[in-house]
């Protein structure tokens, strides 16, 4: 008798926790196939710590065949999902077709970065949901600021060192405040010309930064910004982007080269395209996260509108830290419906949250305890190493050599502007010159870190819910780089 077939798709923190979860309850009574356009796990809490040099980019993922025993990794990104014949069609990262077959299915597939109607942001942002988009970013700042030293005209180099951020959620605010740390080093060694300092502005339409969060926590990350030189701009977004710059809402126009789109996200269109009961994009699930009238189907993450049993009549927000106990609550309650267990509901509660400025600069709330300076940057480092699944003794040597080397500023051109499109469902790819088209209803990230505290990861996504302007989500602009091509690459949607 052939083994029930269990399939996973995404390996964002939802997905990753439940294979792991399966693996060990399952214990070969069933196969699990794991479906991921990467071959790792992305930390994404980490990750404007790589756009600023000071993880290696390695650093922030943990290899899924390398943690995951007993589940089979299939690369690819799922296009669509026939749940009566309880078959998923996926693109293999050299555009091979191919199908996977389950007796349950676990969608996973995390969200992608949300655009907004304002003309030029597609075309002069970039996301900040994957390595591919950290690491242009850094190339992007280490080359405008190289570029600002040699210009000759007092314009041009006062664009090129300006900075915009637009979303003061958790990534937005980071990113911020890790990049005016990583410019400032770069003056220090190569000043710019007389009287001119690395600008940095964060936007957004909120009333204050790191809306989502108790006030202490925001007055505290607002204090670090504003002392550090960031210009934080409540109630104001973007009008316009241009390859010149962008018109902001108050009417200014700034000049610039990189602007930041950090506006939140939006669920993985996946799960939309399966054409059952949504709840803003997310598909509807009972409290043991199975979808109603689908036996077969669980989901969790970004992607599932879960009952907050904490707040009844509503959904939990779309953070790492809900994504991450989804994981485990759905692979318990699969292994359950194979006669393997009890079922459980999900039921979580903030223990608090951690924001990691840069530097010995943090604001913390660990179990309603307010933090902020060394005390909250402790905290917020050691819930990040706890939290990891992996790589945690990597992490730790780059702190200290951070703490103790001046950072390399180089770029190494690996990522260009054209392949870190803002508008994709697949931000854990960048596109590659003659690579197989992708053609899928959605594709993309998680949220945030697990357990404990909880830095969301899912940087801003509950931060503002259907605003008419820039919110949360990180993206940068394209500055002057060689034209797209006509034919996007490899096929890579990560949750």
């Amino acid at each position: 008798m052939s083994r029930p077939r269990i399939v996973i798709v995404g390996a964002g923190f939802a997905g990753y926790r439940a294979a792991r979860t399966l693996s060990r309850l399952i214990r070969r009574k069933a196969e699990i196939t794991l479906l991921n356009p990467t071959d790792y796990f992305l930390y994404l809490p980490l990750l404007p710590q790589v756009a600023a040099g000071i993880l290696e980019p390695r650093r922030v993922t943990v290899s899924l065949s390398g943690t995951l025993p007993d589940v089979r990794l299939v690369l690819g990104e799922a296009g669509s999902i026939d749940l009566d014949g309880h078959i998923v069609h996926y693109t293999g990262p050299e555009g091979d077709a191919g199908t996977l077959s389950f007796d349950r299915l676990i969608l996973a597939a995390g969200s992608v970065n949300r655009l907004l109607p304002i003309p030029g942001v597609a075309e002069h942002a970039h996301g900040f949901r994957g390595l591919p988009e950290a690491l242009y970013l850094r190339d992007h700042v280490t080359r405008q600021m190289e570029l600002a030293t040699a210009a000759d005209d007092p314009g041009s180099c006062a664009a090129r060192c300006t900075f915009v951020v637009v979303g003061a959620g958790y990534t937005g605010t980071e990113v911020a405040a890790q990049g005016k740390l990583f410019t400032d080093s770069q003056v220090r060694r190569r000043p710019l010309r007389a009287g001119m300092r690395p600008r940095w502005l964060l936007l957004d339409i909120a009333g204050r930064v790191l809306p989502e969060l108790d006030e202490r926590l925001s007055r505290t990350a607002d204090r670090v910004l504003r002392r550090r030189g960031v210009e934080v701009r409540m109630g104001t977004s973007v009008k316009e982007a241009t390859h010149r710059g962008v018109l902001l809402t108050d009417g200014e126009f700034v000049d610039t080269r990189t602007l930041v789109w950090c506006v939140g996200v939006r669920p993985d269109p996946l799960a939309e395209s399966l054409g059952l009961p949504m709840e803003r994009g997310r598909l509807l699930v009972d409290p043991y996260l199975r979808v109603p009238g689908r036996p077969e189907l669980f989901a969790a993450g970004d992607a599932a509108a879960v009952p907050d049993l904490e707040k009844p009549g509503a959904y939990t927000p779309m953070t790492a830290q809900h994504a991450w106990r989804q994981g485990r609550t759905v692979a318990h309650n699969v292994a359950a419906s194979l006669g393997l267990g009890e079922r459980r509901v999900h039921r979580h509660r903030d223990l608090g949250f951690v924001v990691d400025l840069g530097g010995v600069k943090a604001a913390a709330n660990p179990l309603g305890v307010h933090l902020s300076g060394v005390a909250a940057a402790a905290a917020a480092r050691g819930y990040h190493l706890a939290a990891m699944p992996g790589n945690r003794v990597r992490v730790a040597a780059d702190w200290l050599l951070d703490a103790v080397l001046p950072r390399q500023a180089v770029q190494l051109g690996l990522v260009r502007s054209w392949s870190v499109p803002l508008d994709t469902d697949s931000p854990e790819l960048p596109r590659v010159p003659g690579g197989p088209e992708r053609d899928r209803p959605g594709g993309g990230q998680p949220s945030k870190g697990p357990e404990a505290l909880d830095p969301v990861q899912d940087p801003d996504a509950a931060t503002h819910a259907e605003p008419p302007g820039p919110v949360k989500e990180t993206d940068l602009p394209t500055g002057h780089e060689p034209p797209r091509p006509q034919s996007p690459d490899s096929p890579e949607g990560d949750t």
